[in-house]
Formats: C-alpha cells, sequence, structure tokens
C-alpha cells in the first residue's frame, strides 16, 4: 500500500464520508436522502420531458417517447450498471484504506468508460431504427420514435462521463454533492425543453436533446469538482497507466451490473412489444404511468444505491455484521415507504396523470389508474430488489445480479408473450409485480449464501493469522 502524505489523510477524511463506524440506520438515512433527493430531480426533469411533450405536442408524440422506453433502458441501463460496477472496487479500497490501488481503480475506469461508450454509441445509432422495427413499433408514431432515441443514444458518452464520475463521488462517501449537479441539470433540462420544443420547434427531438445536454453539463461540473475537492485522486502518470490486473477486477464488477439491467431489459423489450400492439393510446397509458411510478419509486433507488456502497465499504473493512444489520434497517425504512406510496397512488393516480394528458383522454387515464394501483400494490417486493441486489453487488458479487435479471426477464417475457394476448392491458398491469416477484425468491437466498460463504472466508483467515503468529513465537 502506498503511504499517504499528510494532506492526502486531509482531504480524504474532511471531504469523503467513512461509513464503517457509526450507527448503519443513520449513516444509512444521512447517505440517502441526498441521494433520493437526487434521484428524484432527475425523474422530475424526465417527467417534464414527457409533460411538455404531452401537453404541447400531443398524444402521439407522448407515444412516440413512451414507445422507445424498453429500448433505452436496456441501452442506457447497461451503461448506469457499468459505472455502478466501476466504482464498488473504489469503494470497497477506500473502506480498506488503500488509496493507491483507489486511484488505480479510478484510472483504469476512466479508460475502460471511454472505450464503452465509444463502441456502443456507434452500434446502437447504426441499428436504431432496425430495433423500432423489431418491436413492433406502430407506424403512426415510429418517425417520431425514431428522431427522439437516435438522439438519446448519440448521447451515450454524455452518460457514462456521468454516471462514472457520480459514482465514484458516491463510493467516497459523499451523496450530496451529485445532488446539487443534479438539480443544477434539471433547472437547465427544463429551459431547453422549453426553447427547444416551443421556440425553436424541434418536436421530440428537442426533448431528447435538452436530456443530452443538461447530463452533459452535469458530467462536466463533476469532473471539475473532483479535480478541485478531492486530493484523493490526484492520480500520478504511473497510476493512469492501463494495467489489466484491475481492468479484469473492473470488468468483473462492471460488466455483469450492466448485463443485469440490460437483461432485464429484455423482458421489458419483449413487454413493449406487446404493448405496441395494442394501440398507440395503450403505448401513452403505459408510458404515463411508468413515468409517474419511477418518480414514485426514487427512494427504493436510492435506497438500493445506497447500500451497494455502504456494504461495499464494510466488506472492504471486514466488517460483515454491520452489512446484516445495514440491510435490516433499509428494509423497514422501505416497508413503511412502500404503504405511504401505494396509499397516494391508490386515492390520486389518476390526477397525477393529468400533469401528462388532457382530461378528455379519460380511456387513458383509467388505464393509467389500473397500473398504478396494481403496480404500488407490490411496492415492497421491488423495495426488497433494490437492497438486496445492490447489497450483493457492494458486496463483490456482481453476477448474482445478472441471475436475478434473468428471472425478471423470464418473468416479463411469460406475461408479454403468453399472457397479453389472452387478458390485454390487464396482463401488462402484472407484469413488474410478477418480475419482482421472481427475482426475490433468487436474491434472497442468495444474499443469505454469500453472507455464509464471506463469514466462513473471514474466520478461515482469522485461524491462518493466529497459527502464523504462534509460528513466529515458537
Amino acid at each position: 500500500m502506498e503511504i499517504l502524505g499528510r494532506k492526502d489523510c486531509i482531504m480524504a477524511k474532511s471531504v469523503t464520508k467513512d461509513m464503517t463506524t457509526g450507527s448503519p440506520m443513520k449513516l444509512i438515512l444521512q447517505f440517502c436522502i441526498p441521494l433520493f433527493f437526487g434521484m428524484l430531480f432527475q425523474q422530475f426533469y424526465n417527467m417534464m420531458d414527457t409533460i411538455i411533450v404531452g401537453k404541447f405536442l400531443g398524444v402521439h408524440a407522448l407515444a412516440s417517447v413512451g414507445a422507445t422506453g424498453s429500448i433505452n433502458f436496456m441501452v442506457i441501463g447497461f451503461c448506469m450498471g457499468v459505472c455502478n460496477g466501476f466504482a464498488i472496487p473504489v469503494a470497497q479500497q477506500f473502506g480498506a484504506k488503500d488509496y493507491h490501488a483507489l486511484r488505480k481503480y479510478v484510472a483504469n475506469s476512466v479508460w475502460l468508460s471511454i472505450a464503452f461508450a465509444g463502441v456502443m454509441t456507434v452500434a446502437v445509432c447504426l441499428l436504431c431504427r432496425q430495433i423500432l422495427g423489431w418491436m413492433h413499433t406502430p407506424q403512426d408514431i415510429m418517425e417520431g420514435s425514431y428522431a427522439y432515441i437516435f438522439v438519446i443514444f448519440m448521447g451515450i458518452p454524455a452518460i457514462y462521463l456521468y454516471n462514472l464520475l457520480s459514482g465514484i463521488i458516491r463510493s467516497l462517501g459523499d451523496s450530496k454533492s451529485p445532488l446539487v449537479f443534479l438539480v443544477m441539470s434539471s433547472v437547465l433540462n427544463i429551459a431547453l425543453d422549453l426553447v427547444l420544443i416551443l421556440a425553436f420547434h424541434m418536436g421530440v427531438a428537442g426533448a431528447a436533446w435538452a436530456t443530452v445536454i443538461s447530463q452533459a453539463v452535469s458530467g462536466i461540473v463533476c469532473l471539475v469538482y473532483m479535480i478541485k475537492r478531492f486530493e484523493i485522486l490526484r492520480i500520478s502518470r504511473e497510476e493512469w497507466r492501463l494495467d489489466s490486473k484491475y481492468v479484469a477486477v473492473l470488468c468483473n464488477m462492471g460488466v455483469p451490473m450492466g448485463l443485469q439491467y440490460s437483461i432485464t431489459a429484455i423482458g421489458s423489450v419483449i413487454l413493449q412489444a406487446a404493448v405496441n400492439s395494442l394501440g398507440s393510446l395503450a403505448v401513452a397509458a403505459v408510458s404515463t404511468s411508468t413515468k409517474i411510478s419511477m418518480f414514485f419509486c426514487c427512494p427504493f433507488d436510492a435506497m438500493g444505491s445506497t447500500m451497494a456502497t455502504y456494504a461495499g465499504q464494510n466488506v472492504g473493512a471486514g466488517k460483515l455484521k454491520r452489512v446484516s444489520e445495514g440491510v435490516k434497517s433499509t428494509c423497514v425504512m422501505g416497508l413503511v415507504y412502500a404503504v405511504f406510496a401505494c396509499g397516494v397512488l391508490v386515492l390520486f393516480g389518476s390526477r397525477i396523470a393529468l400533469l401528462f394528458l388532457d382530461s378528455s383522454e379519460t380511456g387513458v387515464l383509467q388505464n393509467v389508474q389500473m397500473l398504478l394501483t396494481v403496480n404500488s400494490a407490490f411496492f415492497f417486493p421491488l423495495a426488497l430488489v433494490n437492497i438486496v441486489r445492490f447489497t450483493i453487488q457492494g458486496l463483490g458479487f456482481s453476477r448474482f445480479a445478472i441471475l436475478a435479471g434473468v428471472c425478471e426477464m423470464v418473468a416479463r417475457s411469460i406475461v408479454g408473450l403468453g399472457l397479453v394476448p389472452v387478458f390485454g392491458y390487464l396482463a401488462i398491469c402484472f407484469a413488474s409485480p410478477v418480475a419482482w416477484i421472481f427475482a426475490d425468491i433468487f436474491l434472497v437466498p442468495a444474499y443469505l449464501y454469500i453472507m455464509k460463504k464471506l463469514y466462513k472466508m473471514i474466520k478461515d483467515r482469522e485461524k491462518e493469522e493466529v497459527l502464523e503468529v504462534a509460528y513466529v513465537k515458537n
């Protein structure tokens, strides 16, 4: 391990946050709340895209954007998963206080992100129209869908930039700074939506450009902040060199997490194709309810991301008991919020939908309320998916996340291919709850197995250390 200078140690203490000591519940809340508000603002400006498109461009434009949701999630989710995976070794080395290795992981993750972003941008932009055709996108919204998603895919480098840097910042225990950057990005996104759609008449492509530009700006701000504030991240020329050992660890963490999102999204793509077969009004209903659900699900996402950092730091410090305590505390938080969110959506779901739709769209509004009611009734299984899956990833077992993604994919595929043709829109409403339950059936036993395995590894290591000490004394 590299011996740190005094200045490095001071910055490590003052800017970063050590989650290996103190009350787990208190630490998780302190970390989770800023993260929640950051995700809330992220969803807020995503919602503003939808609101402005729905109100000013009409229901068909809204359906054009909505029809791209699953393919958007499949590709962008992979980017986000990879970046979250790259941040896990950083959190682990921070918990272990090995700052030289931490910087090596950061440097190698930058090179990998550049490579991934370049290859993905070229590939998905070339295949964009074909993918929409494979998904049976209705012809009356095909051009709008293509105009929107092509621009989003052009912005993949900006997505990598922001998610990698914000993930590294969070892995060092700072969840407040990304919140500030997202607030700035949200305001910029809304302003650009209004300017590009209303003033420049760019249609749905304007909404996409607003999202990409605001994401790029938030990524650049993250970069400037890291350079100025984190002395611990001052990377030397030697540390910038590609190292196959570090690349292998990063890929072992990042690629499975990215695939987990993408494999999950394959089921969503199949389901979206089934929704598309029901017509553009069904697409509009699902798009609207999905936006509302994502807004209300931000706390679950924040809990998951918090547990990835919390578990990563504590496993790096060898404190598995604190990991278990953190999981229990976060599950209690998830249950309380799930009950609250369900009550709000059951009572006011259709009224919230009026933000996106005109009151004359009565059929669409009824379908929105139906989907929100069914989904919110199963919010605790969703909370459990996020908490347990991200904890497993933070512990360093990212490949298990792929299997959880397979469970969700299978569930959504069964609903999309087998149940939607028979039961229609009603089957769509139960697709996500079934997927969450399938994932939990795998994740909970997997988590218990991993913890048992880690406890045994630590116990065996302690025995070896005792024997070594005894051997030296004798």
